[in-house]
């Protein structure tokens, strides 16, 4: 038989992924160590996988401080907004079974909730551009948080208070959609939220450590949650799980979080079309183009693609990450909300098996500052504003002052459009003039007024 001979190439990087992946547990390790051993994280869990293939499957830290517990083996975490994807995946499961549309509107499913004279849609609650009043930013959800009472008290609340915005106009990220969204699958599907994720979902991903979270139920493996306050650990506040619902009250595994990933990207879960609609970002009524779709980020950092969400509960911080292109699958959970971001760690574990992405600025021929001055608008909570300056031959985006402000060097993409870490701003001009940017962080995307 004729010997095929293997391209230098193609050994060398062969050689390279096997190296790669070997030196993973290492890399991953002192990453993950480095924020608990300076006492801001207590514990954490970490799942890597290619494919079908589980690279890494790691505790760190503690589980109890108090008791000086380690971080067991498929450690449980409450995993807060990843859920949402959950949420999504059950509302286009029960389209798939004929039982809703994603443009019914709202109405058609809870008749009394009062909508202004707008047209709200289960896809406008899906890509946080209902305009609704998100309840997480109410003053006064801190007082019912701790409180056990009918689902209908929290819809009261926020219903009761003026849209944002017309639905399509803006995105921000929004809970309240996400909690009507539970409410829907409820009425529609005929069981409680907690058992039609089970069976339609967890069953059928293979998640056995996965549920609806509780206060009071006894979990093995389950973590203890941390706060930070003062930049010291504290036990987590309390909350009660009736109120992140179906936008935020799943606990998982590191593991089971792969195995979703498997099942969910693979087929598994929806049908092509469903999956298709799932990962496929829409647009605003103004045209301008999303990055976040059902429950999910969809970005592409210089040809890098990332399908991802974080999540952020008391007590518990989250990122679920998968790169397509490569099939892979980044976990990170800790038990600490705190200065330290689990996306930060998940970005440096992919950097460490696929490198950096490559660059994607572009020099910039001509006046920057047309762009300077001030830009104000809607933001998640409240007003929001943010300052251009130009500085050399480089332009910065400000905001906010003092410990919490943000000083960032903005990169040129073209076409009117700059970019720090995963944040892209797109100027509009009329008569040539700069008149407003849409700032676009995936889970925000507001138009803001140029004030001067």
């Amino acid at each position: 038989m004729r010997r095929i001979a293997t391209p230098l190439a193609v050994v060398v990087l062969a050689a390279w992924v096997a190296a790669a992946q070997s030196s993973l547990p290492a890399t991953i390790d002192g990453l993950v160590e480095a924020p608990i051993k300076t006492g801001r994280v207590a514990g954490a869990s970490v799942a890597v996988a290619r494919g079908t293939q589980l690279l890494v499957d790691r505790g760190y830290g503690f589980a109890d401080l108090q008791l000086d517990v380690p971080t067991p083996v498929r450690a449980i975490y409450e995993i807060g907004s990843v859920t949402k994807q959950f949420t999504a995946a059950a509302i286009l499961l029960l389209a798939e079974d004929k039982k809703l549309a994603l443009d019914d509107e709202l109405t058609k499913f809870l008749p009394d909730y009062p909508t202004a004279g707008h047209r709200v849609t289960l896809r406008h609650l899906l890509n946080h551009t209902s305009g609704i009043k998100g309840y997480t930013e109410l003053p006064e959800f801190g007082q019912l948080m701790m409180l056990k009472k009918p689902k209908d008290e929290l819809v009261k609340l926020f219903s009761s208070k003026p849209f944002d915005f017309a639905p399509g106009e803006d995105l921000i990220y929004n809970n309240s959609a996400f909690f009507l969204l539970g409410l829907v699958i409820e009425k529609v599907s005929g069981q409680s939220y907690a058992d039609f994720v089970k069976t339609r979902l967890f069953d059928k991903a293979g998640m056995t450590d996965s549920s609806y979270c509780s206060e009071r139920t006894i979990q093995k493996r389950k973590v203890h949650g941390y706060d930070t306050v003062n930049g010291s650990l504290v036990l987590k506040g309390y909350l009660d799980h009736s109120w992140p619902y179906s936008a935020g009250s799943l606990c998982s595994t590191a593991y089971d979080l792969v195995l979703w990933n498997r099942a969910l990207h693979a087929g598994k879960v929806l049908s092509a079309d469903s999956y298709r609609a799932m990962i496929t970002p829409g647009t605003l009524n103004d045209g301008s183009s999303l990055r976040y779709t059902m429950g999910l980020g969809v970005t592409n950092t210089g040809g890098r693609r990332l399908i991802s969400h974080g999540g952020g509960i008391n007590g518990y911080l989250s990122q679920l990450d998968y790169y397509p292109d490569e099939d892979l699958t980044i976990v990170v959970l800790f038990n600490t909300a705190g200065p330290v971001n689990p996306q930060s760690i998940s970005t440096e574990i992919a950097d460490a098996i696929l490198g950096k992405p490559r660059a994607a600025e572009r020099a910039f021929e001509g006046d920057l500052s047309t762009f300077s001055g001030a830009y104000t608008g809607r933001g998640r909570g409240g007003p929001t504003s943010i300052r251009i300056e130009v500085r050399g031959k480089q332009l910065h985006f400000l905001r906010g002052a003092g410990a919490g402000a943000t000083d960032e060097t903005l990169k040129y993409l073209g076409d009117d459009t700059f970019t720090f870490r995963n944040t892209l701003l797109r100027f509009h001009r009329e008569g040539g003039k700069v008149t407003s940017v849409r700032l676009d962080n995936v889970g925000t995307n507001v138009r803001l007024n140029r004030a001067n």
